[in-house]
């Protein structure tokens, strides 16, 4: 199958049996009508038909190397600086087509298949059919477009504790057993957002296993049908209330469900694993097959989007109620302005620095993007503080569009008007920016920005840790031992002169 339309993607969904808790129910199938995901599926389904539009075609597909058919440019395994850049526009189109809302669109989790099946001698170091099984399955969700989802936190019990040490050794999914066929997983896993409606779960490794025996249950990767016998997702609730676009503009068209994930003693074929009790090979996975590069260069992209979506929103608020000439605005309209150029110019490094891995992909550069995965968790956090300053009171009485549309139309005419809109289309700017800022749906992305990559204290940590700063140690050492220079001996002090005359 090419890539698929999105009339494609909802068939798939109709079909698959996953089973999933929401709002004390216990349902199987059906995803696509349920009202919690029914708004979101439909802006999925929108993504999979804009690689049918014929002015995206080049951008959004490019030809399998085995079918010869027109398959998602996420899956594209760069060799060229030219080919880094069409991943990265295909990545754009999609970024700014949701906003940089959404967190899980396809090419995130693409981004990270590409770079591991062609780093295959990676996982075939425990076992070759690994290496075998990881460059199958990248061809397999490729040539069949599916969307993915994955999933890699132990559930917080006792932090203090080991996960072999908790109370119920099965409360992080761990391998209980092997079979003929594969091994028998049980316990629970954070965090799978759009569980429900994706086609596949990868289970990755968290982000350090500990080298011992009794970790060895709990080092694993591998992936799995969402509909797989024995696997569920407790979803929370959703933040989709069911109103229209008018009323909830972003949550009402991007509100991906996030979900623990349960396996009740689930079956995983072997032709699925990937890397099974070998923790260092789970510690070492982002870094030796590279995928986290890849994969953080598709966020960098879409918080490009987000940011910019953020500075069009408070350009028009600025512009409506004829504040923009104040200093103070000026100054906050410039702080989201350094902010987006900022993490523009870390994507434009890596893409310049990009260099081609001992995998033979073209590869960019981890520096810059490590950055950027540092400093955008903390910046983002302004961005919709900075709507409510700017909005102030203009966000605390909006009503709504059966208010707007109702008896009440001649007093939203009146007095919600502004300089440069009339009532209502003043409401429906600063809905957008209440859904932004300020709704349940704001709230979650701003957690969600903030550790989308894991705890913010131990990224810094990580950072320090892998950063080079031997020359800049060196260069000051150096410093510390260097002799006056001879126009720093002719320069006498002023009372020497003095006394020598």
């Amino acid at each position: 199958m090419p890539a698929r339309t999105g009339a494609q993607y909802v068939e798939g969904l109709e079909r698959a049996r996953t089973v999933y808790e929401i709002g004390g129910e216990r349902l199987r199938g059906g995803v696509h009508e349920h009202p919690a995901f029914r708004n979101v599926v439909r802006t999925y389904a929108a993504l999979f038909d804009l690689q049918h539009d014929p002015a995206l075609s080049d951008t959004m597909t490019y030809e399998s190397p085995t079918t010869g058919e027109r398959v998602s440019t996420s899956f594209l395994q760069p060799t060229t600086h030219d080919d880094l850049a069409r991943r990265r526009e295909m990545m754009q189109v999609w970024a700014e087509w949701s906003m940089g809302m959404l967190g899980r669109t396809g090419d995130y989790l693409n981004s990270g298949v590409q770079a591991m099946a062609a780093a295959a001698g990676f996982f075939a170091q425990a076992d070759s059919r690994f290496g075998e099984n990881v460059v199958a399955y990248y061809e397999h969700v490729r040539e069949n477009d599916l969307l993915l989802t994955h999933t890699l936190v132990h559930p917080q019990a006792n932090r203090s504790l080991r996960t072999h040490q908790q109370a119920d050794p099965y409360l992080a999914a761990c391998v209980v057993r092997e079979t003929d066929n594969g091994v028998i997983v049980r316990g629970a896993r954070l965090l799978a957002t759009i569980g429900p409606f994706a086609d596949e779960l990868l289970v990755f490794p968290s982000t350090v296993v500990k080298a011992t025996a009794e970790d060895a249950p709990y080092a694993f990767a591998f992936a799995i049908p969402c509909d797989t016998p024995g696997l569920r997702f407790l979803c929370r609730e959703t933040m989709d209330q069911g109103k229209s676009p008018f009323d909830h503009p972003l949550g009402s068209r991007f509100e991906e469900i996030d979900a623990v994930v349960v396996f009740d003693d689930v079956e995983i074929p072997f032709e699925r694993c990937f890397i099974l009790g070998e923790p260092e090979l789970c510690n070492q996975l982002y870094v030796e097959t590279r995928s986290a590069n890849f994969m953080t260069h598709q966020v960098v992209t879409r918080t490009i989007a987000k940011t910019e979506f953020f500075l069009g929103l408070v350009s028009l608020m600025t512009d409506a109620i004829q504040v923009e000439t104040f200093q103070h605005v000026q100054e906050k309209l410039a702080e989201i302005v350094v902010t987006l150029e900022s993490v523009r110019a870390l994507r434009r490094a890596a893409e310049a620095d990009a260099e081609l891995s001992r995998w033979g992909l073209m590869t960019p550069a981890w520096t810059p993007l490590n950055t950027a995965r540092n400093l955008y968790p903390k910046l983002y956090q302004r961005l919709p503080e900075i709507v409510r300053q700017l909005g102030a009171s203009g966000l605390m009485a909006i009503p709504g569009e059966a208010d707007v549309a109702g008896p009440a139309r001649g007093e939203v005419e009146r007095y919600l008007q502004c300089a440069t809109l009339d009532g209502a289309e003043r409401v429906r700017l600063f809905r957008l920016a209440w859904d932004s800022a300020i709704s349940s749906f704001a709230g979650r992305q701003e957690l969600y920005e903030y550790f989308f990559f894991g705890d913010p204290v131990r990224m810094a940590g990580a950072l320090v840790q892998g950063y080079d700063r031997a020359p800049y140690v060196a260069r000051v050492r150096e410093f510390l031992r260097r002799d006056p220079s001879p126009v720093d001996a002719l320069a006498a002090p002023a009372e020497t002169v003095a006394a020598g005359a």
